[in-house]
């Protein structure tokens, strides 16, 4: 059995290739060391001074893959951090491993702080230059794929080891994309089938500043993502903290990223997301406006891993259900059974996991889901649908919520987008926001 029992997390100097593109990070878990390797698209031009200091910022972050083996008291860095910086790291090694504090039964990972040199923060100025938009293969990034293209800003889609799902919604935006490709040192594999600690880790965090890295690289604009509010909703809350498993994807990770940025890297408005105003249903709503992605759309994590190209949703997890739930009352049912091969509002079976949506079972999965309301809004429309009103789970479901849930239902804002900080003006204008 692997002793757990480790005292320090180190970083040792990174190094980058021009020539190829890899970055090469090292990490120290006491005697243990590790090297992650990033290879970013090679460009054209030399590296601006700009994506070295992202570079050391991703170092730090993507060290969660490697403290997680033991959760060590101790993270320490050489690298001069500003104070913007340093509420990043501190964050991301707390709120960013809540979850996995809690699965572990760890609460001292809650109170972790990095040990830095401290540094000023730098002068910051606005970047300029087409978008990079991050693609998961889900609804939520075609829909602001599309709303920036659509606005006339020229998007290019980008993605951290891009799969086959991911792919095939590039070849169907028919944009030119870009792509970076991530290595975990393999160590990590042996030491987990040893015993080692593991759990779910911030990745949004990490892949967004490997977005960030190359957009610097290739001397293009801020970076786009397609977080929703709903993504700053915990899942409960455990000795006086709160535990949210989308934290990298909330809104207050998405502006310790941007103060990291300005203060550490000299970059304003480097990053954002299009969809931090709306919510999932919102989204689904927008989604239902863009047939061309029906094919090859994915939302579901566990597809990812299947072998089978013509599998893409699982049909059995939370994210599967969720996202099922959402799009039923825009779009017409046998279009949604034909994206997923499957209705699961049919199944009686789903409606263990359903009732966990609707907050009438535990507490909300631990999975990129929407908010309990989101659901019961979403039944609520259901109930009034000639497609979906006769459908099992519809049915049963509907039987089930209180009426105090109803009332709160008929009541939700789930359709008025709320106000953003961190959206830039013309963001907002051309990409249509303001009117969705």
């Amino acid at each position: 059995m692997l002793d757990t029992q480790f005292r320090r997390l180190s970083f040792p100097p990174l190094s980058f290739d021009p020539a190829t593109g890899v970055a090469t990070f090292p990490y120290a878990l006491d005697d243990l060391a590790f090297v992650e390797k990033v290879t970013f698209p090679v460009p054209a031009q030399a590296p601006p001074a700009a994506f070295g200091k992202v570079l050391t910022l991703l170092h730090l972050v993507a060290g969660v893959s490697y403290y997680k083996v033991g959760a060590p008291r101790e993270i320490v860095t050489t690298t001069p951090l500003s104070e913007g910086a340093a509420a990043l790291l501190d964050a991301v090694y707390t709120k960013g491993m809540s979850e996995y504090a809690y699965r572990n039964d760890l609460p001292h990972v809650l109170s972790t702080r990095i040990s830095a040199p401290q540094a000023a923060a730098l002068e910051a100025h606005p970047v300029t230059g087409r978008p990079l938009s991050a693609v998961g293969g889900g609804k939520d990034s075609i829909v602001t794929l599309e709303a920036l293209r659509e606005g006339g800003f020229d998007p290019v889609p980008f993605a951290v080891n891009p799969n086959w799902v991911i792919e095939s919604v590039f070849d169907a935006s028919g944009l030119a994309p870009l792509s970076a490709r991530r290595a975990i040192d393999p160590q990590l594999f042996e030491l987990n089938a040893a015993g080692a600690l593991n759990g779910h880790i911030p990745v949004t965090a990490i892949n967004s500043l490997i977005a960030v890295a190359t957009a610097v690289l290739h001397g293009l604009g801020p970076v786009v993502m397609s977080n929703e509010r709903s993504a700053s909703d915990p899942n409960l809350v455990w000795n006086g903290h709160e535990i949210n498993h989308q934290w990298s994807k909330g809104v207050e990770a998405e502006g310790l990223l941007r103060d990291a940025l300005a203060a550490h890297a000299g970059l304003a408005d480097a990053y954002f997301s299009l969809l931090r105003p709306l919510s999932e249903l919102h989204i689904a709503k927008l989604f239902a406006r863009h047939t061309r992605y029906d094919a090859v759309v994915t939302s579901c994590n566990a597809a990812f891993k299947l072998r089978d190209p013509s599998a893409r949703w699982c049909g059995h997890c939370p994210k599967c259900r969720f996202v099922f739930l959402a799009l039923a009352p825009f779009l017409p049912r046998q279009r949604l059974v034909d994206i997923f091969s499957a209705d699961l509002l049919a199944d009686p079976t789903q409606l263990p996991g359903y009732r966990e949506l609707l907050g009438l079972d535990g507490h909300k999965p631990f999975e990129c889901v929407g908010e309990v309301e989101e659901s019961v809004v979403a039944l609520s429309l259901l109930r009034d649908s000639d497609d979906w009103r006769d459908a099992p789970v519809v049915v049963a479901l509907s039987a089930e919520v209180p009426a105090e849930a109803w009332a709160t239902a008929a009541t939700s804002d789930a359709f008025t987008p709320s106000a953003s900080a961190f959206i830039p003006e013309p963001y907002m204008i051309r990409a249509s926001l303001k009117s969705l």
